[in-house]
């Protein structure tokens, strides 16, 4: 029993968790932070700007760059490196970004309908031909046979 039984204040923390309190609201704010900065899109500068705009003029250029590209994985095909499906979607995703590059129109995220009723119907037939191939359940043309649909797309384009 105590002898006093007078008021006793509460007991004080020790200083040291107000700092551990400190620190995880500080990494709590870094966390937020880091997520904000590597989520947001980049900046484009102008010479960005300036050197998609000549991409857009060097048509030729454009056009090599896609062919050898197109080249590269009918190789990896034919070499055994890339199954059909996987080949076929890349000369498609190819076909395509050849499309948004030499226009501005990103056809990367439209169907062959879409690409039929935009002004593009050359690049529509291709990829037409190019969708039983990509996700078709029966037997898959050659990769060789539709990567020279694309390539002629490609050089057929003015």
């Amino acid at each position: 029993m105590q002898a006093d039984p007078g008021f006793y204040g509460p007991l004080q923390y020790s200083t040291a968790w107000m700092w551990c309190g400190a620190a995880v609201l500080a990494l709590v704010a870094g966390w937020y932070v880091f997520v904000f900065a590597t989520t947001r899109p980049p900046v484009r500068s102008t010479a960005g700007r300036a050197r998609s705009r000549s991409a857009l003029t060097d048509l030729p250029g454009l056009k090599a760059a896609y062919l050898q590209r197109i080249r590269d994985v009918e190789q990896e095909a034919a070499a055994g490196n890339l199954d059909a499906r996987a080949a076929h979607q890349q000369v498609s995703l190819l076909l395509r970004g050849f499309v948004r590059d030499a226009t501005g129109v990103d056809a990367t995220r439209m169907t062959h309908q879409d690409l039929a009723r935009h002004p593009l119907p050359a690049a529509a037939h291709v990829i037409e031909a190019l969708y039983p191939a990509e996700f078709g359940p029966g037997p898959l043309p050659s990769v060789a046979a539709s990567a020279a649909k694309a390539s002629e797309a490609v050089r057929a384009w003015n």
